[in-house]
């Protein structure tokens, strides 16, 4: 037998040592992350007195797997609609948070000295927390259900987005030297087009996919088709310039969309741990003492700012977004730290050669020191918001508390002509800039490859008739809703019955769309086509409005995008959980806890928990596979496995989570003792049996045992007969619990 591969042997070496590491640290109570990196320094090559993986980038390209499937499952739980329905207060969250990083960096790379463009890819990386080790941290210490952790991970979906344009903008900046604003505007325009194109086509055709094929899909080849799906994402984007954990995370919100969500999520879970925990180990292993030796100022330093930056700043961002004290704390102090994003600006510079040797091995030091502190920062939150509502005097507590309700309802609330115009621009503005990013994509599409492949067949200027024309009528239901959409909505009639002026600018807003969506036909006209602009002007005009008056092209658009809706909406349809977004803003919110399979409360009613009135909470629906049971009564049974959605405030969900981590069996000696087992039992002469066959001994309703067999005179064991009668010498085979066995036997024995 050959050799194994060294990638075998290092991979079953670091997940022996993160095993056994990580156990010693659950018993210890501390979060798994932690002993993941303690086990990447053990199992690296900065550690002298133990075995180290002898083939190091074999293991980061793991990692790079690792960071795909945490990413994709990030993305499987919060979708780009969860965060848009939340309104502005995590986008500007994120913005605030991620500027306050960004002068922290640049002001710690003066006080060091250090260049211009050190100090610039300092403050890219200190600008973004790590989503990976806080999404495992939250899991970790079960705060995943908590109303903040719902926040935190919407701001920190914002700042992966935020981040991949920093990356351009700081690759811009590193190989002009220079601010382009031109090359600035451009990347972001790019960056959007990609948003909303892949997220568009991503929902019209996955869920369809997924729908079609759900009668041959079974767990295995969901498995299958989702990480296919995932990874094909990932290629695209990496082709296109953006990273991979983008691309999954893009696939992840894509399926969260589908009603087959949950069952993708609970399908990856193993895979998305266990290359999750080599992600972590590989960062153990970047871990170089001779480096924290030399730069240990700078690592403390920046490792600080960081985290009383995050702690201070942050916790005020998101104060001033809306979030009350408590929440603003606990939030800021869940984003001390920086993590694969940070990794990846870093290998940026390098790789550019703008930036100095050290400064990578310094952001890799406070990465892991800061990771470090993660889950302490996290449960430091609760005594520090006591600590400074016990110093604050109550009138400011009040004031404080006031300020909060009056961010939230700061909006001001437009009635009448107002309103109408702000529903009818917003829909028509969102509707115009997804139709546009279609047009667009199938114009680009068609002129790099069905245009070169009909010159190819057709000659040059036959080729660009059929390839113009088969583009007009691909891009045809696209611009009509550019043009017509909302024109007759509610908000349209009563902008229009409410005097000239408003009538007048509605047309405006008409003539604009109209424009818009000339402007399309005339850009393949003008491609296509060497003649007189005039021309091109004259006959997009009319085919722009043949486009308005065709009923088929009518159909076909309103068909497309009611299918969009339709798969946009499937899950909260399906799951009946739309209701929950309605309590984003209140204290009372709804989670999710899975029953553990090891508990006691398997086959106990609701009645029996009495779970209102012990732990003030109200369960709105029990989901069992694909069964969802909504507003259960107390003769509801739950079983292991089922996931309760209830309503309750932190407080309340938390002392439930305790009760829920009790009350399960934590090792084999609180196993109940009710396994089956064998009982060999030889009838005597004054047995009961005797005389009688089995059905007329009613045996299991009798004894709670069921007779597996006779054995014969040979030894053989055969199947016990209905109709034969016992005899005395027959030698029975008897399953059951172990106590009804020993009753059975005692009653055998007594007769």
């Amino acid at each position: 037998m050959g050799e194994l591969p060294t990638l075998v042997t290092d991979l079953a070496y670091i997940l022996i040592v993160a095993g056994m590491v990580t156990i010693v640290f659950k018993r210890l109570h501390q979060p798994l992350v932690l002993g993941y990196i303690v086990a990447g320094f053990l199992a690296g090559p900065h550690m002298m007195y133990t075995p180290n993986v002898s083939n190091l980038h074999s293991i980061e390209d793991w990692s790079q797997i690792g960071v795909i499937f945490m990413m994709f499952s990030l993305g499987l739980e919060f979708s780009f609609k969860k965060v848009v329905k939340m309104g502005l207060k995590p986008i500007v969250a994120a913005l605030l948070v991620m500027a306050c990083m960004i002068s922290i960096g640049n002001t710690v790379g003066y006080l060091f000295s250090w260049g211009s463009m050190d100090r610039l890819f300092l403050s890219g990386m200190l600008a973004m927390s790590s989503t990976t080790i806080i999404y495992k941290a939250f899991d970790d210490l079960g705060l995943r259900t908590r109303k903040f952790a719902s926040s935190v991970l919407s701001v920190l979906i914002l700042e992966d987005i935020l981040g991949i344009l920093l990356m351009v903008i700081l690759g811009t900046l590193a190989v002009s030297k220079d601010m382009q604003g031109g090359l600035m505007i451009s990347s972001i325009l790019k960056l959007a087009f990609f948003l909303i194109l892949w997220f568009l086509v991503g929902v019209y055709l996955v869920p369809v996919f997924l729908r079609k094929a759900r009668r041959y899909i079974n767990t295995e080849t969901l498995v299958v088709v989702c990480v296919g799906l995932c990874f094909l994402m990932v290629v695209i984007s990496a082709g296109v310039g953006y990273s991979a954990a983008f691309g999954a995370f893009m696939m992840g919100s894509i399926l969260s969309e589908t009603v087959e969500a949950e069952r993708i999520e609970h399908a990856i879970s193993p895979l998305k741990d266990l290359f999750g925990a080599v992600f972590f180990v590989s960062v153990g292993m970047l871990v170089n003492p001779a480096v924290l030796v030399q730069y240990w100022l700078p690592i403390l330093v920046i490792s600080l700012a960081v985290t009383l930056g995050q702690m201070i700043l942050g916790s005020l961002s998101f104060f001033i977004t809306g979030h009350s004290l408590h929440n603003s704390i606990q939030s800021g102090f869940s984003l001390v730290q920086i993590g694969e994003f940070a990794f990846i600006i870093a290998a940026l510079g390098q790789t550019l050669q703008v930036t100095s040797s050290f400064l990578y091995p310094v952001v890799v030091a406070v990465s892991i020191l800061t990771t470090f502190l993660t889950p302490y920062s996290i449960r430091l939150s609760e005594p520090a918001y006591r600590w400074l509502q016990n110093l604050l005097p109550d009138g400011m507590t009040e004031r404080l508390t006031e300020h909060h309700r009056s961010i939230r309802g700061a909006l001001p609330v437009l009635r009448g002509v107002g309103a109408a115009w702000k529903g009818y621009l917003r829909a028509t503005l969102v509707q115009t800039a997804a139709y546009l990013t279609l047009c667009i994509a199938i114009i680009l599409f068609s002129f790099a490859t069905l245009l070169p492949l009909c010159r190819h067949l057709f000659t040059h200027w036959p080729g660009n008739i059929l390839c113009g024309v088969v583009t007009f009528l691909a891009v045809a239901p696209c611009v009509r809703p550019i043009i017509t959409r909302r024109n007759n909505s509610a908000y349209a009639q009563l902008i229009r019955q409410r005097g000239r002026i408003h009538h007048l600018c509605f047309w405006v807003v008409i003539i604009m769309r109209f424009s818009l969506g000339c402007a399309v036909i005339y850009y393949i006209l003008n491609f296509l086509s060497p003649y007189w602009w005039v021309w091109h002007v004259l006959v997009c005009v009319i085919l722009t409005m043949f486009i308005v008056a065709n009923r088929l092209i009518k159909w076909m658009s309103i068909r497309l995008e009611r299918t969009f809706m339709q798969n946009l909406r499937s899950r909260e349809q399906n799951s009946g959980s739309g209701y929950s977004r309605k309590l984003m803003g209140q204290d009372l919110h709804i989670a999710r806890l899975t029953i553990p399979i090891h508990t006691r409360w398997g086959g106990r009613t609701l009645a029996e928990l009495n779970l209102g009135s012990k732990e003030h909470i109200n369960i709105v629906a029990v989901i069992r596979g694909q069964q969802r049971i909504n507003i259960p009564s107390a003769s509801n049974h739950i079983y292991p496995g089922d996931i309760i959605e209830v309503a309750a405030d932190d407080t309340s969900i938390s002392r439930l989570q305790e009760r829920l981590g009790k009350e399960v069996y934590a090792d084999g000696n609180d196993m109940p003792q009710n396994a089956l087992s064998l009982l060999r039992l030889q009838l005597q002469e004054q047995s009961i049996l005797c005389g009688q066959t089995l059905a007329e001994t009613h045996f299991r309703t009798q004894y709670s045992c069921m007779i597996i067999g006779r054995e014969k005179n040979n030894g053989e064991l055969v199947i016990m007969e209905p109709n034969r009668i016992f005899q005395p010498g027959d030698v029975l085979w008897v399953a059951g619990e172990e106590q009804n066995l020993k009753a059975l036997k005692a009653v055998m024995k007594d007769k």
